[in-house]
């Protein structure tokens, strides 16, 4: 006798939150049917001690802080060790703006805060590596009968300026080099796949440096973009933590 698998229920994943204004969105969504359970270190939520207390995956979220500022979030510390025992135990992780500055460091990358190219804020077009054809996560948007290059939320103005020994690199942008990279079973992606209009708005207008408008016209410009690139990256990554795909 044989039993079909239950697609209806998804892997477990842990999703790391440092900011209220930092969260899911619409990956909470694109992420189903996966079981998350999201520690929101900014309010006091204990990060898991190690690989096997996260389930079959991990994200890590953006956040307004840099990723070395552990005065400001006493969490990174903990956020760092995990990162890079995940990669270690081979453990699917994703690591988004933030998370994937903190996977970098945590890898024997570098980072710099406030890197001189200024604020990437908006959308930003991906330019993406041979190296990404044919990745399980990122490979969705790679290939002969798709653009070179895919539009994408972006606000950040630190950034990664070196890759960790025998990391991937998978994609760039105009203004910043490491856009995208995997290092084992960890990507990391400086853009903000999962960011909806209503929350790249929201943090256009906390920066003075930030011509808010021309965001929201960037944005809607491109959202049907924007949306099936975000939601391939979810699902790939889900299909990656279930196993299906290696």
């Amino acid at each position: 006798m044989t039993f079909a698998p239950d697609l209806t229920v998804g892997p477990d994943l842990t999703v790391i939150q440092h900011d209220e204004d930092v969260d899911l969105d619409r990956f909470a969504e694109w992420l189903a049917p996966a079981r998350l359970t999201v520690v929101r270190a900014w309010a006091g939520d204990q990060l898991p001690a190690d690989p096997a207390a996260v389930g079959a995956g991990l994200v890590v979220l953006g956040g307004h802080m840099n990723a070395l500022a552990d005065d400001v979030a006493p969490w990174l510390p903990a956020t760092r060790a995990l990162l890079a025992a995940c990669v270690a135990a081979g453990t699917p992780t994703l690591g988004i703006c933030l998370g994937a500055q903190l996977l970098a460091v945590a890898c024997g990358g570098r980072l710099q805060v406030a890197a001189p190219p200024g604020r990437e804020a908006g959308v930003a077009r991906i330019h993406w590596r041979p190296e990404a054809a044919g990745d399980p996560v990122l490979g969705a948007l790679v290939g002969p009968a798709r653009p070179r290059s895919t539009p994408l939320p972006s606000m950040h103005a630190d950034a990664v300026v070196g890759l960790p020994p025998r990391a991937a690199w998978l994609g760039s942008s105009d203004m910043y080099p490491y856009q995208a990279f995997r290092i084992g079973s960890a990507w990391g992606v400086q853009f903000h796949p999962e960011a909806s209009a209503r929350t790249l708005q929201a943090w256009a207008a906390q920066y003075d440096d930030v011509d808010a408008a021309a965001v929201r016209a960037e944005y809607a410009a491109a959202e049907p973009e924007i949306a099936a690139a975000g939601r391939a990256i979810a699902e790939g990554f889900a299909a990656v933590a279930a196993g299906s795909v290696r």
